[in-house]
């Protein structure tokens, strides 16, 4: 795995407070000590399988080996050492925006939004991506059999997912605070609507407008009169 180490302080205090600037650097993690035994395994295998079939023509067995059975050994250490490079296949590639994991047949893209955590669990041979609703992903790229450099690269990238979050809560508050600053503001002396008040008012119209009409209407509106002297 060629994981980045933390080198700096500051990437060790984004790291710690979750404050990574956006200059955080992209990492790229592959398994170091699989890839090297793949490798080997898979040079092996094709070297032996060779042998074999050079061997087999010149050996007194009994049985005839023809040229076609030989690159038939051949075609099948080949076969068998491509089936070894596929432990060298996984991959971690993570950035700003989200993190790529790509294990032997499978290769998936997340964004640090759909990401919950990234966790190593005790006796885990390799690290995982915990995901909504208790699902996880194995990241075959971080394994532990590569000790000090799966730590480094743990580490990176947590730095990357807290950033990531940090810059999604200072978005949602910004958007938060537009919105409520493009509220239409309410006028502190605006009275509220009175139901009672708009039938008394309501009321009043009508018996002046009655009082217009009719004269005695007009009379009652006014009240009594004194007719004293």
């Amino acid at each position: 795995m060629s994981a980045r180490p933390l080198s700096t302080p500051q990437e060790r205090a984004a790291d710690d407070t979750g404050s990574a600037g956006p200059t955080t650097p992209a990492v790229t993690l592959r398994p170091r000590r699989v890839v090297r035994l793949s490798w080997i395994g898979s040079v092996v295998v094709v070297a032996l399988f060779v042998a074999i079939a050079i061997v087999l023509r010149n050996t007194d067995t009994g049985v005839y080996f023809r040229f076609a059975d030989q690159v038939s050994m051949v075609l099948l250490g080949l076969l068998i050492a491509a089936g070894l490079l596929l432990l060298a296949r996984p991959r971690v590639r993570a950035d700003a925006d989200g993190i790529e994991v790509r294990n032997i047949l499978q290769t998936r893209r997340f964004a640090w939004g759909e990401i919950v955590g990234i966790a190593f669990p005790d006796g885990a041979s390799w690290a995982r991506l915990d995901l909504p609703d208790d699902e996880y992903l194995p990241v075959l790229a971080v394994q532990a059999v590569d000790r000090m450099y799966a730590v480094d690269g743990i580490r990176e990238l947590r730095a990357l997912r807290t950033a990531a979050h940090a810059r999604l809560a200072a978005a949602r508050r910004e958007a938060a605070e537009q919105a409520a600053a493009q509220e239409p503001a309410v006028p502190d002396d605006a009275a509220p609507n009175d139901p009672a008040s708009n039938d008394a008012a309501s009321n009043d119209a009508g018996k002046q407008t009655a009082a217009h009409h009719d004269p005695t209407a007009r009379d009652e509106a006014a009240g009594p009169t004194d007719t004293r002297d």
